[in-house]
């Protein structure tokens, strides 16, 4: 099962938001907070997220691939892949991929893609008016 949205930001925008883990709380409904060794995720990373409900859950980056993918274990168990394809200079799809029996989880995850796209759109507008005169 998926859930996509094309996000008219550029994908290195989208990608820095996705693997940020200070940006997590703030687009991921399911996260409080983040404890790892390093801001930016990486193959094999390991750590901690705080739930909405305040319990702390282990968490491994399994697949990671730059400007492309990464997919997690949370718990131990396989959980959402994040992708992204390139669709033009200024754009770019989003996809969540989630196992089956994690249908319900769909409705969290079209709020963090929404919240997502405007985090990436908003860091382009920031870009923008740094570069003006």
């Amino acid at each position: 099962m998926q859930v996509s949205k094309v996000i008219s930001a550029p994908l290195a925008n989208v990608w820095q938001v996705l693997i940020d883990t200070c940006q997590w709380p703030v687009w991921g409904p399911s996260v409080k907070a983040v404890a790892c060794s390093q801001q930016c995720i990486s193959a094999g990373l390991k750590g901690k997220i705080q739930t909405a409900v305040g319990i702390w859950i282990d968490f491994e980056i399994t697949s990671f691939e730059p400007l492309s993918y990464w997919h997690w274990k949370v718990a131990g168990v396989p959980a959402t892949g994040h992708r992204l394809k390139e669709l033009s200079d200024n754009s770019c799809e989003l996809i969540f991929e989630l196992p089956l029996v994690a249908f319900p989880y769909a409705l969290i995850c079209h709020q963090a893609v929404n919240r997502i796209a405007q985090l990436a759109q908003d860091s382009v507008i920031i870009q923008q008016s740094r570069n003006e005169p």
